[in-house]
């Protein structure tokens, strides 16, 4: 979802430029700002104490994230990472509360957005929970996809994000795409993945 620039900045939102791999926000931090992406990508993870991560989310220019706990006064419940170098636009809670009290077509677009992550999110986890490593592979490829087409476009993750999207060992997930390649359901060209 996007909100118009020109709104936000209207109601006093700033633009924050982030290196590749800096913090936005911590777990368990306050829940104080609406954040949208101007330029670059974001990924939200968990980690253990071990330091292995679970991908929640992957957030592209002109998304919004982290908003769910805006609504219900709770914390964050991931970190949130830039996964390049990106420039993402801050607004205050009660701001972006009233822009979507004054503006009901946003405050519409936001809950079709909410409800939208909820069903991919559960679609997701039974996808993780209940299948064999290749069928949780094939989904997450499937629900990254730009293009919903026959025609093959590169993976922009590596094996290492896609096991941690996945919940599988990057081992696992080197295994699986041999075997894809093998029965040509992806394409490994230079160590590049297509599908």
């Amino acid at each position: 979802m996007q909100i118009d620039l020109d709104l936000l900045f209207t109601w006093g939102a700033i633009a924050k430029e982030y290196k590749k791999g800096e913090v936005i926000f911590n777990e368990n931090e306050t829940a104080n700002f609406y954040y949208q992406i101007v330029d670059g990508n974001v990924k939200m993870i968990n980690s253990n104490d071990e330091g292995k991560e679970f991908t929640q989310g992957y957030f592209n220019s002109g998304d919004s994230f982290g908003e769910p706990p805006l609504f219900i006064n709770e914390t964050y419940p991931s970190i949130a990472i830039a996964f390049q170098e990106s420039k993402i636009i801050k607004l205050s809670k009660e701001k972006f509360l009233k822009i979507l009290d004054e503006y009901p077509n946003i405050q519409k677009q936001f809950l079709e957005l909410m409800c939208k992550r909820i069903h991919s999110k559960a679609k997701s986890t039974t996808a993780i929970i209940n299948q064999k490593p290749e069928f949780r592979i094939i989904a997450f490829l499937k629900a990254h996809k730009k293009v919903n087409s026959d025609k093959k476009e590169i993976v922009p993750f590596t094996r290492q994000e896609i096991a941690n999207f996945t919940g599988l060992r990057v081992e696992t997930v080197i295994r699986v795409f041999a075997k894809m390649s093998a029965s040509n359901k992806v394409e490994i060209i230079n160590h590049k993945i297509y599908y």
